[in-house]
C-alpha cells in the first residue's frame, strides 16, 4: 500500500511512532513496595516488567478475576492473576534495611552497570 502524499507539498503523512521503551529502575525478580494507589504498603517480587508500557507485575498486588470460557485444552471458571501496575507506583527495597530507596547506577571498571541503593550505598543484586 502506497503512503498518503499531500498534494501541495509532496510530503508524506507521518505514521504511528514506534513504541517508546522506558528506562526502568526495576527489573524482574526485584523486591518492591507499592508507595501509592489502592495497594499502598504491600510488598512483593516483580514477576514481569513491561518497558514499553512502563508497567510491572508484582506478585500478590492488583489481583484481578477473569471468567474464562472452557476450551478443548483448558478448563473454564474464575481465574485470578496479578495485573500490571505503573512502575512509578513502586519503589525498590534497600537490601540492608528493607526500606524503600531510590537507585543510582554506577559503571564498574569492566563496563558492567551496577545498581546502588541511595539510602545505604549498598549494591543491589540482580535476581532474574
Amino acid at each position: 500500500m502506497k503512503p498518503l502524499v499531500h498534494r501541495k507539498s509532496r510530503r508524506t503523512r507521518k505514521t504511528e511512532p514506534k513504541p517508546f521503551r522506558h528506562k526502568m529502575h526495576i527489573a524482574k525478580g526485584d523486591t518492591v513496595r507499592v508507595i501509592s494507589g489502592a495497594f499502598k504498603g504491600q510488598e512483593g517480587t516483580v514477576l514481569r516488567a513491561h518497558p514499553k508500557m512502563n508497567r510491572v507485575v508484582v506478585e500478590g498486588v492488583n489481583v484481578v478475576k477473569r471468567h474464562r470460557r472452557a476450551t478443548a485444552e483448558a478448563e473454564g471458571g474464575i481465574v485470578q492473576f496479578a495485573a500490571p501496575i505503573h512502575a512509578s507506583n513502586v519503589m525498590l527495597l534497600d537490601p540492608k534495611s528493607g526500606n524503600p530507596t531510590r537507585v543510582r547506577r554506577k559503571k564498574d571498571k569492566d563496563g558492567t552497570v551496577e545498581r546502588i541503593s541511595v539510602r545505604s550505598g549498598q549494591p543491589i543484586p540482580r535476581n532474574r
